[in-house]
């Protein structure tokens, strides 16, 4: 009898010390390897955890034939049953064996079978079943010089494996949702850089390691005047809603750039967007505590505007090598609602690299902020001078990524280019309505000298238009620009802060077409504001 109550008590120990160990992460080989870790060497001498492929991909297994896999083995003896097999190799069950019966037959199977050196070896193999999914098998055997499993053996293995299958289930589910954020981040950023011909470009997205996927994204947005904008923002938390909630703000961001504004007032408008956002959401997860950063650069004028929402500030690497991150104005993160944003302003050389990154690249659990910005000062500064940006991406990628990293990483690094004077043309236009028949002159001869003359009367139609309502409707000065780019855009700007809109006008109006033709003769047109009045702007498409 004493025999028997101590066996009993370590096999109530044992299970008392399995769900302590089992499970602790939400990680499929994990935790199979916790569950052959808390059997050898108390319970047997060698166990193995064997998984259908389907588990450790985060689905569920439908084929009862799908391929299993080796996934944790401990003891030092081999699988009496069919061979020994390495972790991650692919299992072929002998007919007939305990762990085929046991499969099949869906209940715990106790045998012996002859192990390499011919003598017997005790088995029990117990499917791993939860929630009515089968999701493998799992084995136990002892030497010939131990005693063979008994009855309330069985019963353990039986209580042990349905605690298991619990833990890599919830495991196995997890997984599911990590690859469905994963793939959810993915569709929801960029497929490509849009054309442009302000910047060059290059740009990484590497996600945490083991299931934390989170809501850094990025942007390259083309804008009027062949300016471009940079975005880079991270939403806080991780999984699905990090992910969904990065997709609501980058279709804001793409939205409000459409109206052409100031980085300060962009940021302005997305903070009200998400405070708003998460009024109507009461309790569930919120986007407030999301940072931002958008800069717009002007190939023409070469200057940059940028305006942050709790950001890291970016890194500016010169044409001479030297790296510098410009102090800029933080700003409140997204989401505390009332407080102003500043837009700050600088030259920008030609050739220069623009940095954007989110924290994931300067912070870790051993690294603060400031730290990182030197680390990553110190590595831009080591990149060659010519290093095109995909170059930089990897250099960056290679010396700053830390692995296994707690947080994803977007780095985005755009090498600035120049419109030079050959690509622009720009004039005063006097405050009288007889200028624009010099205007119009002027304009076919620069078109003559692109090689742009079919061009030459629809953009003199554009250009009388839009001169005469400047005169007439706004404030001077006024002035000309003609942009050669991707697209052959013309620019009015004035000093008054009216802008004109497009209307259908009746059959008895005397005016109110102007707008409507000019609409019908380009591509795109449209306006944006600056400190001194306003732009009107349209973009022709380039003959092929």
């Amino acid at each position: 009898m004493g025999r028997i109550a101590v066996a009993a008590r370590r096999r109530l120990e044992l299970l008392s010390d399995a769900a302590l160990r089992i499970g602790t992460t939400l990680d499929v080989p994990r935790t199979a390897r916790e569950i052959v870790e808390a059997a050898v060497p108390r319970f047997a001498d060698h166990a193995t955890v064997d998984l259908f492929c389907p588990v450790l991909h985060g689905t569920a297994p439908v084929d009862p034939g799908a391929e299993l896999r080796r996934v944790a083995a401990s003891g030092a003896a081999p699988g009496a049953a069919y061979g020994p097999h390495a972790r991650g190799e692919p299992i072929r069950l002998v007919p007939g064996s305990p762990q085929a019966r046991a499969l099949c037959g869906g209940s715990a199977v106790r045998d012996t079978s002859p192990g390499p050196d011919g003598e017997p070896r005790a088995v029990i193999a117990v499917p791993l079943r939860a929630r009515d999914t089968l999701l493998g098998v799992a084995t136990f055997q002892r030497a010939a010089r131990n005693e063979p499993f008994a009855d309330d053996d069985l019963t353990l293995v039986r209580d042990l494996a349905a605690r298991a299958a619990v833990c890599i289930d919830n495991a196995r589910l997890f997984t599911r949702e990590h690859h469905l954020a994963l793939e959810l981040q993915r569709s929801l950023l960029p497929r490509g850089v849009p054309e442009q011909h302000a910047v060059d470009v290059a740009h990484r997205y590497l996600p945490a390691a083991r299931g934390r996927v989170g809501g850094d994204w990025f942007d390259v947005i083309p804008l009027s005047g062949a300016r471009v904008a940079l975005v880079v923002g991270d939403v806080v938390g991780h999984g699905i809603h990090a992910a969904a909630a990065m997709g609501r703000l980058r279709t804001a961001v793409h939205n409000f750039s459409a109206l052409d504004l100031p980085p300060d007032e962009l940021l302005g408008r997305l903070d009200d967007l998400v405070v708003r956002l998460d009024d109507e959401n009461g309790t569930g997860p919120g986007l407030a505590g999301a940072t931002c950063l958008y800069a717009v650069y002007d190939p023409v004028t070469r200057r940059c505007q940028l305006a942050r929402a709790g950001h890291p500030p970016p890194a500016l690497l010169a044409p001479d090598g030297e790296v510098r991150f410009p102090d800029l104005p933080a700003g409140p993160p997204l989401g505390l609602g009332g407080l102003p944003f500043e837009t700050a302003e600088f030259a920008v050389p030609e050739g220069s690299g623009i940095v954007l990154y989110t924290d994931g690249l300067i912070e870790g659990r051993h690294l603060d902020p400031d730290t990182g910005m030197r680390r990553l000062g110190r590595a831009l500064a080591a990149v060659p001078r010519d290093c095109p940006p995909e170059e930089v991406c990897a250099a960056l990628e290679a010396s700053l990524r830390p692995a296994p990293s707690a947080d994803d990483v977007v780095l985005l690094v755009a090498r600035t280019r120049t419109l030079d004077e050959r690509q622009v043309a720009g004039w005063d236009v006097p405050d009288d309505p007889a200028a624009v028949s010099a205007l119009r002159s002027a304009i076919t001869r620069r078109l003559r000298a692109w090689g742009l003359e079919e061009l030459t009367f629809t953009t003199e139609l554009i250009a009388s238009e839009l001169i005469t309502n400047a005169i007439r409707h706004g404030a001077g000065p006024v002035r000309a620009t003609l942009l050669r780019d991707r697209a052959l855009v013309f620019e009015v700007a004035d000093a008054s802060g009216t802008s004109p809109r497009l209307r259908r006008a009746a059959t008895t109006d005397e005016g109110g077409r102007g707008i409507f033709l000019v609409a019908q003769l380009c591509r795109r047109w449209g306006t944006r504001y600056t400190d001194h009045g306003k732009v009107i702007w349209t973009e022709q498409q380039l003959p092929a």
